[in-house]
């Protein structure tokens, strides 16, 4: 233990402050009733999750002057980290342990030196949040970026669109013409019938006189030769425009589509249109809801089990937020719990092509939180005086019925309440597992 005269110049980190208060909340719900501190006793009773929230103050006072109590959760502490207060022991820090761990060690420990500790994990955690701050601004130029890029793209978009409209009023005039060259077959044709018609009437006339009438055949024959050669001229003209014609379509329909795949692609338009069997009437098989994903032989924690449920047509993925964060990484701020897991559910939503909401406790916050939610992933928070179990129930209920809802949470009591609504509960270490997979 520290001597008397070692002490902290300044308060405690408030991330340190927090982890500490959590250990001290825990302990508190384990010590017999007569050995609760006076100050503590009432905080003692309350709901082990608010323990902590609602008696923060009491209870780090509680630390800093009350010596046995402190003394008493240190000995949980290092139950829980016994490597950890043994290095701190011996005045040295394992490299890969978290400074608020260390810290909160330290100061309920006290070893020689502790103040230190606490200084050195301030400053780390002050270069985190430098380099949190860091990241959000290249956030914010990438962002700028990506907006720059979207008005170029409409210009693109504008000018391909006047480009089409030139495209279609060519196409329109070579249309006219087009007509305008059946039309000259069609008279031409006309004229080779009325002379085919002539041809006989002088062939019957050759029967009576057959010098003449060879004669006269003979200039019929040349004449209907010419005709045709005319007419086969006028039709191979006919042909050429018709394949110009056809080429230069082409060449507009294709410059069409890349510029449709192109705005299909930046408005996420459906590939696929309804077709006419979707129309008749018959007996369809049932939609695969989450009550029917079997467990089989996997694990109740394997990712697995997660991806049949992602796997689902038209699924609404709900996360108890606070609750999935605090069981996979507590010792983070609530902003960079928040970051790291909507992070994560951004890439979720990419891969499995799902609806997703983020649902956080807003009770205890003084004002709105500034979030940046990733695309396809919906955040939310409890309002006040409402928390965000109550928030989740009601979203599972605003939901219509034989619609896949799957919620995340540890919480026994949520987890129960959405299966007797029909959702299906998944437990937060799966959902942790299956993002750190990727």
């Amino acid at each position: 233990m520290s001597s008397a005269g070692e002490g902290l110049s300044r308060p405690l980190p408030e991330q340190v402050r927090l982890h500490v208060v959590e250990v001290a909340a825990q302990v508190l719900g384990t010590m017999p009733a007569a050995s609760v501190p006076p100050p503590l006793r009432g905080i003692a009773r309350f709901d082990p999750r608010k323990r902590a929230r609602l008696g923060s103050a009491p209870i780090a006072a509680q630390l800093e002057n009350d010596k046995e109590f402190r003394e008493q959760v240190a000995e949980a502490l290092e139950a829980a980290w016994p490597e950890l207060v043994a290095s701190l022991a011996e005045g040295t820090v394992p490299p890969a342990a978290e400074p608020v761990l260390v810290a909160a060690a330290a100061y309920l420990t006290r070893p020689p030196g502790w103040p230190d500790l606490v200084e050195q994990a301030r400053a780390d955690l002050e270069q985190s949040a430098a380099a949190g701050t860091q990241r959000e601004q290249a956030e914010t130029r990438l962002r700028e970026q990506l907006a720059a890029q979207r008005a170029s793209a409409k210009e693109e978009i504008d000018r391909v669109r006047e480009q089409l409209k030139a495209a279609r009023a060519e196409n329109s005039d070579l249309r006219r013409k087009l007509h305008d060259a059946r039309e000259r077959v069609k008279a031409a044709e006309a004229r080779a019938a009325e002379l085919e018609a002539e041809t006989a009437e002088a062939r019957a006339r050759s029967a009576s006189a057959n010098g003449a009438a060879e004669t006269e055949l003979r200039r019929l024959r040349e004449r209907l030769a010419d005709t045709e050669r005319q007419l086969e001229a006028n039709r191979r003209a006919a042909r050429e425009g018709r394949s110009m014609e056809d080429a230069r379509v082409r060449v507009l329909l294709d410059a069409l589509q890349d510029a449709a795949a192109g705005l299909r692609k930046e408005l996420g338009l459906p590939t696929t249109i309804n077709r006419p069997a979707d129309y008749v009437s018959a007996v369809v098989p049932g939609e695969p809801g989450v009550t029917a994903v079997p467990a089989r032989a996997l694990a109740n924690d394997d990712p697995q089990l997660l991806d049949q449920l992602l796997a689902l047509p038209n699924l609404h993925l709900i996360v108890d937020g606070y609750n999935v964060t605090k069981t996979g990484y507590p010792s983070l701020t609530l902003a960079d719990q928040r970051a790291r897991l909507l992070t994560g559910l951004g890439g979720l939503a990419v891969q499995a092509r799902v609806e997703v909401t983020c649902v956080f406790d807003g009770a205890e916050l003084n004002g709105p939180v500034q979030v940046s939610a990733p695309r396809g992933v919906r955040v939310m928070f409890s309002a006040p005086g409402e928390i965000a179990d109550d928030l989740i129930r009601t979203l599972v209920r605003a939901e219509p019925p034989g619609r896949g809802i799957a919620v995340v949470s540890s919480d026994r009591e949520v987890a129960e309440s959405v299966r007797r609504m029909g959702a299906r509960p998944v437990p937060s270490l799966l959902l942790l597992r299956r993002l750190g997979r990727g």
